[in-house]
């Protein structure tokens, strides 16, 4: 007689958050004998992109804060979890972390694991902070399994109480579903170099600081619009390329935006599929990622598998992934001025960039391959179903 499916359910808010941060260990649990639904605000095409393995759920909900969404998302999910009677409930992104928390207690069920990507609260003040404080904590008071993105942000929610030390770990030395390594290195490099700055109208000789990530406050996209400034005074042939969408619910100020769109030497391409992210780096010469919080940097683990030097902030998670001035170097979050003089160094100094992204590449391989991280990722929850079962 066969051995009885482990039935876990993921939610995020959206599905382009499942697409980069959790399908990819679902896909790898099912290959391992889970049982796995998808349940998201879902765009088109998602569930037929996924339904080889899983069940695919929509469930349209709100990003931004919403009373209605808090009052009844949780008693729609309960409804779910009971009548799919799942083992794990797994859960990533604000708004849905703390739905899905609270109907799993409805719903009774016994392992609740909150994947804590990036502490929303951080980068606030005043009321705000309190309030979205407070929702982090309920969010973890709720879960039974909290998973830090890093060592420093999971000592980070230690000392802020927002759980007990023996409920948060981290897996692995911290990230989610890390780099495809043979994909990146299939690459011809210079090949997709000049088709996709052939693509963006960008000149073959330009010197290029990329971004991929959301468009957004929490990024420091703010500054570093406000750095390119100054950086361009000193080379006006830089071109500032940023990859991803425009995310409203954070929105970067109207002046930067303004002027973002003016220049020609700054190109926004919208939203890309994950599948060419990769291509779309070939195209950089740095990587520039000036986020206020992250929960680890699956980002600047991709620019290390296309072999870019990095600059990033300062901050638990993205200084976790990179060892500063061996593997990338960091700057002052919130600070400009200094992320253009680390901009400007990496330009002029060509030797210690190319050392930065050798040595991002061998740490890359080393902690960060895919393959690695799915595996930490299913012995972790091999391990906490053995666990239970006691």
């Amino acid at each position: 007689m066969s051995e009885k499916k482990i039935k876990i359910c993921a939610l995020t808010t959206i599905s382009k958050t499942m697409d980069w941060f959790v399908v990819d260990s679902m896909r790898n649990l099912a290959k391992n004998g889970y049982e796995v639904t998808l349940i998201s605000n879902m765009d088109e095409g998602f569930a037929q992109r996924n339904s080889d393995y899983a069940k695919c759920i929509h469930f349209p909900m709100s990003r931004g804060t919403s009373i209605k969404d808090l009052i009844t998302m949780p008693f729609k999910l309960a409804k779910i979890f009971k009548k799919e009677d799942f083992d794990i409930i797994y859960y990533m992104s604000p708004n849905v972390s703390l739905y899905a928390s609270i109907a799993g207690i409805l719903a009774g069920r016994k392992v609740r694991v909150y994947a804590q990507a990036g502490i929303r609260y951080v980068s606030l003040g005043g009321v705000s902070r309190k309030i979205f404080k407070f929702i982090e904590k309920m969010t973890c008071v709720f879960s039974t399994h909290v998973k830090g993105q890093s060592p420093k942000n999971m000592q980070f929610a230690i000392d802020e109480k927002l759980c007990p030390k023996k409920k948060i770990s981290v897996v692995g030395i911290g990230g989610t579903i890390g780099v495809e390594l043979d994909k990146c290195m299939a690459i011809d490099v210079a090949q997709t170099k000049n088709q996709m700055r052939e693509k963006y109208n960008v000149p073959q000789n330009a010197f290029v600081y990329g971004y991929v990530g959301r468009i957004n406050t929490d990024k420091g996209i703010n500054e570093l619009i406000e750095a390119f400034c100054q950086v361009e005074k000193q080379v006006p042939t830089a071109y500032l390329v940023l990859v991803g969408m425009y995310d409203d619910a954070n929105p970067i100020s109207e002046e930067n935006l303004a002027f973002a769109k003016s220049k020609e030497n700054i190109i926004m391409t919208g939203n890309v599929p994950p599948s060419e992210v990769y291509s779309h780096m070939a195209m950089f010469d740095v990587l520039v990622h000036p986020t206020y919080r992250e929960g680890f940097g699956k980002v600047l683990q991709e620019a290390m598998g296309m072999k870019l030097p990095i600059i990033t902030t300062d901050v638990p998670g993205p200084s976790e992934v990179i060892e500063n001035n061996i593997s990338g170097i960091l700057c002052e979050v919130k600070n400009p001025v200094d992320l253009g003089e680390k901009m400007i160094l990496l330009q002029n100094d060509s030797s210690l960039a190319q050392s930065f992204a050798q040595a991002g590449f061998e740490r890359a391989t080393k902690y960060f391959d895919r393959p690695i991280m799915l595996n930490n990722i299913l012995q972790d929850m091999n391990r906490i179903m053995k666990l239970q079962s006691k």
